[in-house]
């Protein structure tokens, strides 16, 4: 099984190329204002040009609404939309069919109830994310570094591929698959040196260390 690897928050066109020189399946761009990782539309199209045909590019955005969804659509044209707020099983649908491209769903994993919600996503999305639950005070649904228990999500089936993301940087990928069989993975604040600042080498190693598991 080849995992699939996607490093996220990318704001440089260095770190871009350390990601695809190493391999990288999936770069993300975030649309997200309180983000260190935020982009300008002018800045992300720039940087989704330079990755077309090497990796897919992945649009990050937050509940976010329509207009501001094709002002992405229009401006950067990503392969993959990834709804990482608060959206509804609905509004997943809703946009999926709206601008006719594949959607991953970011679940927030802080325990067992929180699997409640999977198959309802499930039915409606391309890919399933799960990441760790942000804390109520959090000014972020994700990149903060957190971790959650694996073992909650190891073996689960939803019926849809499965991408693990919360806490993974290159010393703790492999267990992570290892564990949970996920379909692909997703790193963004593991392979920073600081909020929103990507480090070519830990983005190398944590490639490596994926491809290696």
């Amino acid at each position: 099984m080849t995992v699939l690897v996607k490093i996220c928050g990318l704001s440089t066109f260095a770190t871009l190329d350390a990601a695809l020189e190493a391999g990288a399946d999936m770069v993300g761009l975030v649309f997200f204002a309180k983000s260190p990782r935020h982009l300008s539309l002018a800045a992300a199209a720039e940087l989704a040009a330079h990755a077309r045909g090497r990796a897919r590019v992945v649009a990050l955005t937050v509940d976010a609404d329509d207009a501001a969804l094709a002002g992405i659509v229009d401006a950067v044209a990503p392969d993959v939309l990834q709804l990482h707020g608060r959206e509804s099983p609905e509004r997943v649908a809703e946009v999926r069919a709206r601008f006719g491209r594949p959607v991953i769903k970011a679940v927030a994993i802080g325990g067992r109830d929180d699997l409640g919600a999977v198959a309802g996503y499930a039915a409606v999305a391309d890919m399933l994310l799960f990441d760790a639950k942000p804390a109520p005070t959090a000014a972020l649904p994700g990149g903060n570094g957190l971790a959650f228990d694996h073992r909650l999500v190891a073996g689960l089936d939803p019926g849809v591929p499965v991408m693990l993301s919360g806490g993974l940087d290159p010393a703790t990928v492999a267990q992570a698959i290892d564990l949970v069989r996920p379909a692909a993975v997703d790193v963004s604040s593991g392979v920073e040196r600081a909020p929103g600042d990507k480090d070519p080498a830990m983005i190398r190693a944590f490639i490596a260390a994926a491809r290696a598991a």
